[in-house]
């Protein structure tokens, strides 16, 4: 475990000394200004944030507060910002761009942005999108997805090579890691994408894959049987819990379910996804049958809930 934990701090320190590198280069070439990287940051923050004041700026950037004073002294003196008292709180003072700081800060993001163009042009598509979404991923787990607002998110219903690949290993390492589950569970959501593949029919089926910057965080699916619409494959990442998409997903499986004309629809799931089943019976499912299943864990109990779709309206449809 220790000689693990060195691994990971070499290899991160290894990146912020790349990155560091790379900072420096953008400072050097992308401004092209008589500000410094820090300086053009301090711009940006107060050009984004709403009533902007010294302690909120402080705070976003994490630097001492006296270099910031000496920042934002430089600014007003080259007429860039502007200060005046505050319309929410008379005793702060607000930090503003004047009509000057906005062309400045507008001409540095045209060249910041061309900069990054430049660097990530010689790289693939794919290349360019894996690049995003690690980046996505480094600040999503490093803020504890705190940062991540449901309006982030995209969802789609395409479904593109790798999808089955990726969230069958989504649901082998989230339901090992919380909740201990067997290898075979993997196995398990492996073969029903092989059928669910095999027999696609987008007029019956669909996948729901939502993405935050082209990653795939949650899903779910409905497979067609007959009269009665299955539910599958429901899922959240932990960092993207909270902000309403689980509810969203389930929202849009349903409303698929009742536009295509299925009578029924029911799902599969354990009796320790308590918080999945306090969701599914607001929804306004109900238990019809359990079983055993010591394949994915032991002690572990299937459940079957089912819906009439003919029924009123439910929690998840207000």
């Amino acid at each position: 475990m220790i000689q693990r934990t060195q691994n990971q701090v070499r290899v991160i320190r290894n990146f912020n000394r790349y990155y560091t590198n790379v900072l420096g280069l953008l400072d050097q070439h992308i401004l092209e200004s008589d500000l410094s990287l820090s300086e053009v940051r301090v711009l940006y923050e107060i050009e984004k944030t709403p009533n902007c004041t010294f302690k909120m700026l402080s705070g976003i950037l994490c630097i001492d507060a006296g270099y910031l004073s000496r920042i934002l002294k430089k600014l007003e003196n080259m007429s860039l910002i502007e200060k005046k008292p505050s319309s929410e709180d008379g005793r702060a003072i607000e930090l503003l761009l004047t009509g000057s700081g906005k062309d400045k800060i507008s001409t540095l993001n045209r060249l910041s942005d061309e900069q990054i163009a430049n660097m990530i042009r010689p790289l693939t598509d794919s290349e360019k999108e894996e690049l995003v979404k690690d980046m996505t991923s480094v600040e999503t787990i490093l803020t504890g997805g705190s940062e991540v607002k449901a309006s982030d998110i995209t969802i789609r219903t395409e479904i593109k090579p790798g999808d089955a690949g990726y969230i069958t290993y989504m649901h082998g390492k989230i339901y090992r890691e919380e909740y201990n589950y067997m290898s075979s569970f993997e196995a398990y959501v492996a073969e029903s994408f092989y059928q669910f593949l095999l027999h696609y029919n987008p007029q019956q089926d669909r996948l729901w894959c939502a993405e935050h910057n082209g990653k795939i965080v949650g899903c779910i699916g409905i497979v067609g049987h007959g009269e009665r619409a299955q539910l599958r494959w429901f899922l959240t990442d932990h960092l993207y819990r909270g902000i309403g998409l689980g509810k969203k997903l389930l929202t849009c499986a349903l409303e698929f379910a009742k536009e295509k004309g299925y009578k029924s629809i029911y799902l599969d799931t354990t009796s320790d996804l308590t918080k999945a089943i306090s969701l599914y019976e607001r929804a306004g499912f109900r238990k019809v049958s359990e079983k055993p299943n010591n394949s994915w864990k032991e002690g572990l109990v299937e459940l079957e809930l089912a819906m009439d779709l003919a029924a009123p309206a439910s929690e998840v449809d207000s």
